[in-house]
Formats: structure tokens, sequence, C-alpha cells
């Protein structure tokens, strides 16, 4: 499956799987997370548990993990007096994922996790390409020694994920790009966009995934075909959150009362989630994994399937 990219020529006999979530796993260990840099506080504070679970994954069958750099965003770490960190916390972050692969007995693809610079899940907050496409410039050039290709997550317009690409690619790497979709399981990006628009803003960049990711598992299955459809001859797939329905102009660290840690819905077990997973595979997903609230069990649960040991 996928054979037709050269990177991934090790993974042509079933689907290929993703990690889990990072966040959300480090909470349930007990490690304590900022506001303002979420799991990437964990590279400072407990550097050990980040490889860990990378590790864990691994076990559980991802055939890729990714890097621990979704909360290394500049503004960010400026709020929690880390600014002048940047360069050193990314670099922190690729050798971890490729220190946990290396203990594997498999190949084990990096993918570098590429963030929203202005939030997560707000569109409205996006602003014009030209000042985004310095920042993922930056930050690919600094991950690029240690991963293997660049995703572009949890992107929620199409300026977005075209921006997130565009300074991505010229770090010389693969590139994929995974948005995050609307709460009213339409399939339709936060942004309102569709998945075609979505695609037809990559128009001249070679990025050779679309994915859509962090988004309720019935989105994503809706997802799925209408990328199956629009994304010729790239490589699809998805990965949903086990969150409930993420609030209108929700912040991390806004002060709304439905601001901060978001609730994990408890219907969600590995079990469940697999057949979602299962679901998209069918639709013609090659490549599956968890987001934010999913564990190493729901990663273990999907491998058994797929690799024809589960039900």
């Amino acid at each position: 499956m996928a054979s037709h990219d050269p990177m991934l020529k090790n993974f042509t006999t079933r689907p290929i799987l993703l990690d889990g979530g990072m966040g959300r796993e480090l909470q349930f260990r007990g490690v304590q997370l900022s506001r303002q840099i979420w799991s990437a506080s964990a590279l400072t504070e407990a550097p050990d548990m980040v490889r860990t679970v990378h590790e864990d994954y691994i076990r559980a069958g991802a055939d890729i993990i990714t890097t621990n750099t979704y909360g290394l965003i500049r503004e960010n770490l400026a709020k929690a007096g880390l600014e002048d960190r940047y360069e050193d916390l990314n670099a922190i972050a690729g050798r971890l994922a490729r220190q946990a692969c290396a203990t594997a007995d498999r190949p084990v693809l990096v993918a570098g996790s590429l963030p929203p610079l202005r939030g997560s899940f707000r569109p409205d907050r996006v602003g014009p390409a030209s000042k985004l496409i310095s920042c993922y410039r930056e930050q690919a050039r600094i991950l690029a020694p240690f991963v293997d290709f660049f995703l572009c997550e949890t992107m929620s317009s199409a300026v977005e994920g075209s921006a997130a690409a565009a300074g991505a690619l010229e770090a010389g790497k693969p590139v994929w790009v995974s948005w995050t979709l609307h709460e009213d399981h339409s399939g339709r990006l936060r942004s309102g966009e569709t998945i075609e628009e979505a695609v037809h803003a990559l128009e001249g960049l070679k990025v050779t995934g679309c994915l859509v990711n962090c988004s309720a598992p019935d989105s994503i299955t809706k997802a799925i075909p209408l990328l199956a459809e629009t994304a010729e001859d790239r490589i699809i797939g998805g990965y949903a959150n086990t969150f409930f329905p993420i609030p209108e102009n929700w912040q991390l660290d806004g002060s709304q009362e439905t601001d901060g840690l978001l609730s994990l819905r408890n219907d969600l077990d590995p079990e469940a989630y697999a057949q979602y997973a299962v679901q998209w595979i069918r639709d013609g997903a090659a490549v599956v994994g968890g987001c934010c609230g999913t564990r190493p069990a729901h990663i273990k649960k999907i491998f058994d399937i797929i690799s024809g040991e589960g039900n």
C-alpha cells in the first residue's frame, strides 16, 4: 500500500500506522503540562518520559512517531519565558524521537510535527500566508536533520495548510498536510472550506500526503471518501481525537469558561476507536492513527486488526 512513495517502501503490505496522542498521554503518566506550550514543557521537565511514550507507541505497532513539537511556537514560548530556547527545544524533540526509533527492531519513521501558529482550531486567527511561511521554514530547517518527513497537522483552513507546506518544503524533505474538521460532521474544515478547496490550495506544491486529524471520529469518517476523490495520487489518511465537541473560539490559555483543558469522551475505548479506523481504511485511507486522547492501547488494537491478529 502507498508503495508509489519511496519513503514508504517498507510499508506495502498493510495500512501504515501512526502513533497516538502525546500531551494527554504525558498527563495520564503524571507529567504537569504548561497552558502556554502544552506538551512541549515536558521537553525540559520530563524528556525521558517523552522518549518512553514514543517507545511505547513503537511497541504498540506504530510505523511512524511524531516529534513532540506541536507546542513549540515562538510567541507561546515567550509567554512561558522560553523564547530563547526555540531552536534547542526543537532539536531536543527531534533527538528524543530518533533515540526512540533506535530501540525498534524494524523500520520506524519520524514525522516532524508543524503546528498551527495562531492557536488550534482557530481559522479566524490564521492571518496571511506571507507571515506564516517564514515561521514554518525556520522550524522545518531545525527539525530536518532528525525527521524523515514533515506533518503539517491540525490545519484549520486552506491557507494555513498551504503556507505550512510551502515553508516546510524548503527543507527538502517530503511533506504531508493534515486538516482539522468542523464539529458539524460535514467533512468541511473548521474554516467552512471543503476538502476539495483545501486540496486545491496545495496546487503547485509537492505535498505527498493529505490527511485529516484532531476531529471527532465521525468527522474523519465523513472526510476520508472526500479525500479519496480529490487528493489524486497522494497518500490519504486520518487520525481522530477523543474530545467532546470543541467550543467556538476556544483557547488553551484563554480566560473564558469554555477555555482550557478539553474533556475526553468515555465511549472511545481502543475497541470502539479501532472500528472507526477500520472504516477509514475501507474508504481508502492508507494511513491511520490517533490524535489527542488516544493512547498506546488504541494503536495496539488497530495494529492487531490490520495485521490480522485481531477481530
